[in-house]
C-alpha cells in the first residue's frame, strides 16, 4: 500500500488526501506508467471507501443523481429564436 492506511487518517487528514488524488486524477491517467495508474487507482479506492464508511449519511444533491439529471434535462426548455 503506498501513503498512511485511510483508517488511521483523521477526517482532516483523509480530505486532504482526498482533495490530493482527485486534483492529481487527470494527469497521472493521461501521462502517467500504468504502474501509477494502477497505484492511483487503488489509493483513491482505498480513500473513497474510507470516507463513505464514515460518512454514510452524506448530503447527496438530487441533480447529481440519474433521476434528477433526468428531471433536470426534460425541464429545461429552449425558447425558439433564442
Amino acid at each position: 500500500m503506498t501513503g498512511v492506511d485511510p483508517d488511521r487518517l483523521d477526517d482532516q487528514q483523509l480530505m486532504k488526501e482526498l482533495e490530493t488524488i482527485h486534483r492529481t486524477r487527470h494527469d497521472t491517467l493521461l501521462y502517467g506508467s500504468n504502474d501509477a495508474l494502477r497505484t492511483h487507482n487503488e489509493r483513491m479506492a482505498q480513500l473513497e471507501g474510507e470516507f463513505l464508511r464514515r460518512n454514510p449519511r452524506r448530503l447527496v444533491v438530487a441533480g447529481r443523481t440519474r433521476e434528477g439529471a433526468r428531471d433536470r434535462c426534460c425541464s429545461e426548455s429552449v425558447t425558439p429564436g433564442t
